[in-house]
């Protein structure tokens, strides 16, 4: 995947970092400039605890400000076109400014 990222998806601020961390996280892949995670799962996601471990995760990056994408391990190997379309298409949107809550009187 990260030679993918960095040599099939070259895209005008699309550099990805591998292994970000972020807070207590450790992200796969991060584009910072456009606040997206690539998170690339094995097997052991589709297990119980892991689901509710990911859904927590993924909702305190979003609150970060962070958009998570989940593809599988399978898809990257096998479907990789796929899987850039879908970066592709991620990173053309362009993400809203996160604003925290407004001060009291404002």
């Amino acid at each position: 995947m990260w030679r993918h990222l960095r040599h099939r998806l070259p895209l005008q601020g699309s550099h990805f970092r591998r292994q970000v961390a972020l807070g207590p996280y450790v992200a796969d892949f991060c584009c910072l400039s456009a606040r997206l995670i690539v998170e690339v799962d094995g097997g052991q996601h589709t297990l119980d605890h892991s689901i509710v471990y990911d859904e927590a995760r993924t909702i305190s990056l979003e609150r970060q400000g962070f958009r998570v994408l989940r593809v599988t391990n399978t898809d990257v190997m096998h479907r990789i076109d796929d899987v850039l379309e879908t970066i592709r298409a991620a990173l053309a949107i362009i993400p809203s400014p996160t604003h925290g809550p407004a001060e009291p009187g404002v």
